[in-house]
């Protein structure tokens, strides 16, 4: 009788245990932004880093009527390169999780750049310094990374706090990234069953790609997520890391982005990548038909979807990045897509730290409006 006793306790602990596994979390999101350029993209250190980010900024989020934030972590920033922790970055990240949530915002703690896989090597001419995708080693490395954010994260709730083991992964076969989410999932999925995980799509987590991602198997615990950037000559005009950063001519939205006349009177340089916004129009029909893969990916896999990253840099014309802000929020909107604007406080930001004062009320203004606050 007792060894029956056992066994049916065991049998009903399994079951519990495949129940819960099964339960959808309560991470619900809806609009928010990146925290940027702090724990990530940063050389900020000591005193100056930890004054960057206090509570009063998550407070403010909250006050907004902003609902969550994504957090970018890097790997420079908690580890050294023996893999010895670095106190200082965990305690910031602690510190920012328990004021978000203090302040009613929910977190995804995303591993932003990791020293094997930097989303820009490419563009910035270093191909070689991505060894992720060919290395048994730095793949492990990526899991005992998170194995440990694991044990320093478990105990918040899976209400509150996300994962995302890897931002804008760039791999150059779509089965390589695939393959990399199967191993990840798994290791997570062992230490923590139930939480939420935001998996991205291949090629800097572009809408184009998301029809190749193949999503874990029975996890409804688990957000999709995209970038959306485009037109690029519009969100990042002038912007010095881009191939398009000398043209200095006029841009329109909605509509045909270039005038023949701007065409001809720009650097013969650039006139190759310059050429497609004289012949495109772009439109909120546009930024539908561009997320359309996205959106039927979601539908089948019965998933939230997210857009991490979207935004316009600071030195574009207002009236256009207000133009494009509005028919991206539509577009949201009609597909109950959740958001986090890139960013807070940086080069695309509406907050600056400095002054201690919004530096694009507008903005904030466009993405917040009809929220109680």
């Amino acid at each position: 009788m007792a060894t029956i006793a056992m066994t049916m306790l065991a049998m009903t602990a399994c079951t519990k245990k495949s129940e819960t596994v099964n339960e959808v979390n309560d991470f619900r999101i809806q609009r928010g932004t990146n925290v940027s350029h702090w724990l990530s993209q940063s050389e900020e250190r000591g005193e100056a880093r930890d004054k960057h980010i206090q509570e009063d900024d998550f407070a403010r989020l909250d006050s907004l009527g902003f609902d969550f934030v994504r957090l970018p972590i890097d790997e420079v920033q908690f580890w050294d390169e023996e893999g010895n922790k670095l106190p200082e970055g965990w305690t910031l990240m602690n510190n920012a999780i328990n004021w978000a949530l203090k302040h009613h915002l929910r977190v995804i703690v995303d591993l932003h750049i990791i020293r094997s896989h930097y989303f820009n090597a490419v563009n910035e001419g270093d191909k070689e310094a991505n060894t992720l995708f060919t290395s048994e080693k730095a793949q492990q490395d990526l899991i005992n990374m998170w194995y440990q954010l694991s044990d320093e994260l478990k105990g918040y709730s899976n209400d509150s706090v996300a994962y995302e083991f890897m931002n804008e992964p760039v791999a150059d076969d779509h089965e390589q990234w695939n393959a990399l989410i199967a191993k990840v999932h798994k290791a997570l999925r062992e230490r923590e069953p139930q939480r939420t995980l935001v998996i991205g799509s291949n090629l800097w987590q572009s809408y184009g790609t998301i029809k190749y991602l193949k999503v874990p198997e029975n996890d409804k615990n688990i957000i999709l997520s995209f970038h959306y950037y485009n037109p690029m000559l519009l969100t990042h005009y002038k912007a010095w890391w881009t191939p398009l950063a000398s043209y200095t001519g006029k841009v329109n939205y909605p509509g045909i982005l270039v005038s023949k006349e701007d065409f001809e009177a720009a650097p013969d340089s650039i006139k190759k990548d310059l050429e497609p916004y004289t012949k495109e129009e772009w439109n909120i029909d546009h930024i539908r038909a561009d997320f359309k893969d996205a959106i039927e990916a979601a539908n089948k896999y019965g998933l939230q979807l997210f857009c991490g990253e979207w935004g316009v840099y600071e030195p574009v014309d207002r009236e256009l990045a207000y133009k494009w802000t509005k028919d991206m929020l539509t577009v949201f909107k009609e597909n109950n897509i959740a958001w986090t604007t890139w960013c807070y406080d940086a080069d695309f930001g509406f907050w600056d730290q400095q002054k201690h004062d919004f530096k694009d009320k507008g903005l904030v203004d466009l993405l917040t409006e009809g929220v109680e606050k």
